[in-house]
């Protein structure tokens, strides 16, 4: 399966198999020296069944393990995760999810930057 974070538009397809999981650590270089982008997704039947987005740094943020921003299905709902805080979120498609996530992303990014 290809990361979607890389900007792939599909979770690959296996017919038949049991649920499989896919981790994607990508850690941050430069400006952003220690931070992370994870994505990890649970796929069966070439479907996305779970999954969870994160952007993380320590150094901007220390509760939660870090996240900043962060996209899950977990605990039986869609949600969105913000400096600490959870709220409810609509879903249509991943793929569109880790649009938004990355758009989100390139934003706390350009605020970042304009702070330094």
């Amino acid at each position: 399966m290809v990361s979607l974070l890389c900007y792939a538009q599909k979770v690959a397809k296996k017919k038949g198999l049991a649920p499989t999981t896919t981790l994607q650590v990508h850690h941050l270089k430069g400006r952003r020296k220690g931070a992370i982008l994870k994505e990890q997704v649970w796929s069966a039947d070439g479907e996305v069944v779970a999954y969870d987005l994160a952007y993380i740094n320590l150094k901007l943020f220390t509760r939660g393990n870090g996240r900043i921003l962060g996209y899950d299905n977990s605990h039986g709902y869609h949600h969105r995760h913000f400096m600490g805080k959870a709220e409810p979120v609509k879903f249509s498609t991943y793929a569109e999810l880790v649009e938004r996530f990355i758009r989100e992303v390139h934003e706390l990014w350009r605020l970042e930057d304009e702070e330094t």
